[in-house]
């Protein structure tokens, strides 16, 4: 059986910030794709990984959405510790292939799973661009995003849907002064 269709409005951001994106606002309400095992399903589909979507593995989901959310939108002194927590339930062996270094994730409950490659990745991104980790500038928007232009200036989420409506919103602005 296929997962449903994923309903976000972004999707396919680096797994931990994907994992963040997986609350979004739609027309002034929060949505949240977690809510059940089935959003669960989707969420693992969409960024292939083969765990799963049982209700182990969403708490542990949930466990590292909230300590990204603190990361991410707080302070990483204050988040750490969630951060941490996920943390402690996995980690990296090294190995030898025969095209090289490899690592393979290990985890001490396979329901871990997600939230370990979920905390994991975002210390990845904290340790190569930490400056291009962002959150949207629109101001009703709460979805993220690893910015991946070449100038470092990426400033919404979409370009088609919140830059839109910030450029329409000034637009609007501009001709409504006058009247």
């Amino acid at each position: 059986m296929s997962a449903a269709r994923d309903p976000r409005p972004l999707a396919g951001e680096p797994v931990s910030l994907d994992l963040l994106n997986t609350r979004w606002m739609h027309e002034g309400t929060m949505r949240d794709l977690l809510t059940d095992t089935d959003g669960l399903a989707v969420w693992l589909a969409a960024n292939r990984l083969d765990f799963p979507a049982s209700g182990a593995v969403l708490r542990h989901t949930l466990q590292a959405r909230d300590a990204l959310t603190a990361v991410v939108d707080g302070s990483l002194a204050e988040g750490a510790a969630g951060l941490d927590a996920v943390l402690a339930h996995g980690r990296v062996r090294l190995t030898l292939t025969a095209q090289g270094q490899g690592e393979s994730p290990e985890f001490s409950d396979p329901s871990w799973g997600p939230a370990w490659l979920a905390a994991r990745d975002y210390l990845e991104l904290l340790r190569s661009a930490p400056d291009r980790i962002r959150g949207c500038a629109h101001e009703s928007c709460i979805l993220h995003f690893f910015d991946t232009s070449r100038n470092g200036t990426r400033r919404w989420c979409s370009m088609a849907g919140c830059g839109n409506r910030a450029k329409a919103s000034r637009h609007y602005a501009r001709h409504t002064k006058g009247d």
